[in-house]
């Protein structure tokens, strides 16, 4: 079987043995996954190490979100960050993924206003940081967005469900699709992958509901805290992976402690410092 037409799936390794390339994650190869029933993996990624890790796991997205507002710049909400600060973190990703899909989330403000605002947006996260896609929040009112950016050679990512961005207009974190407004979210499902959506994340949304909007749509879907019955699962990987402490969303499984890591090698470090036995003559030159 050639390159080009090996199958793709969450278990795909990073980089073949030897200098050849990693082959890169492509839309039709997510549509291909969803149609063999291999389940996607997308995670976060800020900067070029986790990135690079991230890559090497076999990852298939890595999404530059939003939430590096809160996960990165240390804002409340995903509201504040704008633009020009998500450009050099997506930029930094892309650079060091070599097989993963980068996603660029276009921020709050930077696509509502027009699809023309929304295009111009999402070129700069093309052009300037070298995403692969990008990704905005809405269902059946984006879709003119969504359309002008596929018809100018955009693949995007759509997002419904609770979409963050409008946690004000929805009341705060809320679930959605439950009982009638079940109907609105597949509407927003469907329009969305009409416009030319490649993928769709769906976010607190009952996993029977996102499970039979999975089996309907011929696109790929993420979940987050939308069930096992998604095609795909995406978390904040500080959330996953233990860097950020407390209290945990439900949906949140964690995989790994790397706040406790950081925190024993920080006091060693301090501690050798302070009672000089760092740095020894073999640090010195």
């Amino acid at each position: 079987m050639s390159e080009e037409t090996a199958p793709y799936g969450s278990g795909t390794p990073a980089a073949a043995p030897g200098p050849a390339p990693a082959r890169r994650v492509r839309t039709h190869h997510l549509r291909e996954m969803k149609e063999r029933g291999d389940k996607i993996t997308m995670l976060t990624a800020y900067d070029m190490y986790t990135a690079a890790t991230f890559d090497e796991a076999g990852i298939d997205l890595l999404l530059v979100g939003d939430s590096a507002s809160n996960n990165v710049l240390g804002n409340e909400t995903s509201l504040p960050i704008t633009v020009d600060e998500l450009l050099p973190l997506t930029r930094a990703v892309a650079g060091a993924a070599r097989r993963a899909m980068v996603v660029g989330d276009l921020p709050f403000g930077s696509y509502q206003a027009s699809p023309e605002q929304g295009y111009l947006t999402a070129v700069r996260f093309m052009k300037e940081a070298g995403a692969h896609c990008v990704k905005l929040e809405g269902g059946v009112e984006m879709v003119p967005v969504i359309e002008k950016l596929t018809r100018g050679g955009i693949p995007v990512m759509a997002h419904i469900g609770f979409t963050p961005q409008s946690e004000h207009a929805l009341g705060g974190y809320r679930v959605q699709g439950r009982g009638e407004t079940a109907d609105r979210v597949r509407r927003d499902a469907l329009a969305v992958q009409e416009a030319g959506a490649f993928a769709v994340v769906m976010e607190m949304v009952p996993g029977d509901v996102a499970a039979e909007i999975s089996a309907e749509l011929a696109i790929p879907t993420i979940g987050i805290g939308a069930g096992a019955g998604c095609d795909g699962q995406v978390l904040v990987w500080q959330d996953a992976f233990g860097l950020r402490t407390g209290r945990m969303a439900r949906f949140v499984k964690q995989y790994a402690d790397v706040h406790s890591v950081l925190l024993e090698g920080a006091r060693a470090y301090a501690a050798d410092v302070k009672g000089g036995t760092f740095p020894a003559p073999e640090h010195t030159f």
